[in-house]
């Protein structure tokens, strides 16, 4: 809205300073900070608010240390996140740009349905939370929903090269930008980034027969993929979300690699130097990640060891499901199993061991487990290590993913 502002008093009144505001550099560092600003200010507020509403994690004992000691902790401090995330976006970024406005549907809707869960075990003193048929559904829709969106909108398109001469050193000689523009085709399509290979895309209606690529049937497989990386990534942070500031950390981490994804995937001279998949208008995302990754931070002023807060599902729910919608928006998604690495991992490791309890106790009447606990980090505080020093080791890994994901965009 300021941004929209900003530019009316420009065009009306050649307002002072206005244009700063056509830079994403500018907008993004304005996101990282008024994000950081609402989370720590108003973070202690909303905690100490819900500390007088009682809105207290109840804590199931399963016997770790320490972690009987966090019961009546503060939940749902997602809505922190939430509010760092929506109001600086609001302020600062394009609100008629399609892949915006995507996000902050998709960032709502999943947010309330975590905030429906953390809402009937709070207040409903349900154990259970939202049945899980329920939160599936929730998913799915938002899964749609985004598909739709991304799939029907006429602005969702990428540009591709007629020639294979790179435009950089043109535009080294020269100051316009009609030369290199010229050399770039608009088109409409499902594509999306394959790592580590040469002539890396791979289009969706690929899994069709040629008789059957119509647009609804493309939009179908294309809604079927959405709804499985949304469903999986949003979980995935969930699961993460189980010690002090793990999802919040290894988030902030995810965020800032998506940034740059979102960066010179929107700026075709970048995109041409990188010989990758040049998305128009995909740069505004950057405002949006950085509203992200300020929110992430300033909630771990709070999370981190010793927690004040927990964000809940109302939180982890959200972020996967934005880092997901934010790949898929950037066609990126094929990567999320190296940058969310630890959501994977974590996601298996509970996979895993369901399974095989399950496998072992049909076979010889007794489950068997291949961890002393999942998810993944409480095998870890099982065998003693403090939560503290797991949380480090799990975001140095994080780093470590997140710098092979920027690699992927010149190793192939």
């Amino acid at each position: 809205m300021l941004y929209h502002l900003i530019k009316y008093l420009d065009v009306h009144f050649d307002f002072v300073g206005a244009r700063l505001f056509q830079y994403l550099s500018f907008r993004a560092a304005a996101a990282v900070l008024l994000s950081l600003t609402i989370s720590m200010v108003f973070g202690k507020r909303l905690i100490n608010w819900l500390r007088r509403k009682q809105v207290g994690e109840t804590i199931r004992d399963l016997g770790l240390d320490g972690q009987m000691q966090k019961t009546g902790t503060p939940t749902m401090g997602g809505i922190i996140i939430l509010m760092s995330i929506l109001i600086p976006t609001l302020l600062f970024a394009d609100l008629t740009n399609v892949y915006i406005q995507t996000l902050l549907i998709a960032t709502v809707w999943l947010g309330m349905i975590g905030f429906l869960d953390d809402y009937i075990k709070v207040f409903k003193k349900d154990k259970e939370g939202l049945a899980g048929r329920f939160k599936i559904i929730g998913q799915v829709g938002a899964g749609v929903i985004v598909a739709s969106m991304l799939y029907w909108n006429p602005t969702v398109t990428i540009k591709e090269r007629l020639d294979h001469e790179s435009t950089t050193s043109a535009m080294v000689e020269q100051t316009g930008q009609s030369s290199a523009v010229a050399n770039w085709e608009e088109t409409k399509n499902i594509k999306t980034t394959i790592p580590f290979i040469k002539d890396n895309e791979f289009d969706y209606s690929w899994l069709l027969p040629q008789s059957m690529r119509t647009p609804i049937a493309m939009w179908i497989v294309f809604t079927v993929v959405v709804i499985i990386i949304v469903t999986a990534v949003s979980n995935g942070a969930n699961i993460t979300d189980g010690i002090d500031g793990l999802a919040a950390g290894s988030s902030a981490i995810i965020g800032v690699t998506l940034a740059i994804l979102a960066y010179v995937s929107g700026n075709y001279i970048f995109a041409d130097y990188l010989n990758i998949m040049y998305i128009p208008r995909s740069g505004e995302l950057t405002i949006f990640i950085a509203a992200f990754v300020g929110s992430c931070i300033g909630f771990l002023w709070y999370n981190s060891y010793p927690a004040q807060v927990f964000m809940g599902d109302t939180g982890s729910l959200a972020l996967g499901g934005i880092i997901a919608v934010f790949s898929i928006a950037i066609r990126k998604e094929l990567l999320i199993p190296v940058l969310c690495g630890i959501f994977l991992i974590e996601n298996l490791s509970v996979i895993i061991q369901v399974s095989y309890f399950k496998y072992t106790k049909k076979k010889y009447g007794e489950g068997r487990r291949v961890f002393l606990m999942s998810p993944l980090h409480h095998h870890f505080q099982k065998k003693g290590m403090h939560e503290a020093k797991i949380v480090s080791r799990f975001w140095i890994i994080g780093i470590l993913l997140a710098v092979i994901t920027i690699i992927t965009l010149k190793t192939r």
